[in-house]
This record gives structure tokens, C-alpha cells and sequence, in this order.
């Protein structure tokens, strides 16, 4: 499963904006930063074609104005 950490910049004055369109997707978990108008967001997918499909939806955000991957990795699916 591919898990991946970035740093979410919205487009100035569409912080709350982004919050919510992150945050109606499922793949996508949203944690505001507290002193910089900057989002966390993690990301968990179960394989190349929903992370394909997550990032498409990532790049049709308006509000959103650069997405800087801090990590990623694969886990083994436990099965």
C-alpha cells in the first residue's frame, strides 16, 4: 500500500477550501498547520492505479497551489 505525506499549499485566501476538498476524499487524511498557511496531508492508497487515480483528483483542486511530497512508502498488504 502506498503511503505518502506532503506538504499542501492552498492559493492565498483558500486555506478552508482546501481543507474541505482534501477532506471529502477518502484516500485523504488533512491536518492544518497551526502557525503557517500550510496543510499536512497524508495519503493511503491500495495500489498504483488509485494512487494514478488519487492524484488526478489532487491536481483538479482549484484552490490548491503546490503539493511538495515529504515521504513515501510502500507497506506489504497483509493478506
Amino acid at each position: 500500500m502506498p503511503i505518502k505525506s506532503y506538504l499542501a499549499h492552498p492559493h492565498t485566501g483558500k486555506k478552508e477550501y482546501l481543507i474541505e476538498a482534501l477532506s471529502n476524499i477518502e484516500a485523504c487524511e488533512v491536518l492544518p498547520a497551526n502557525n503557517e498557511d500550510v496543510l499536512i496531508l497524508v495519503t493511503e492508497t491500495n495500489n498504483k492505479q488509485e494512487e494514478d487515480i488519487l492524484k488526478e483528483k489532487l491536481e483538479k483542486i482549484p484552490s490548491l497551489k503546490l503539493l511538495a511530497m515529504v515521504s513515501g512508502f510502500e507497506t506489504p498488504k497483509n493478506e
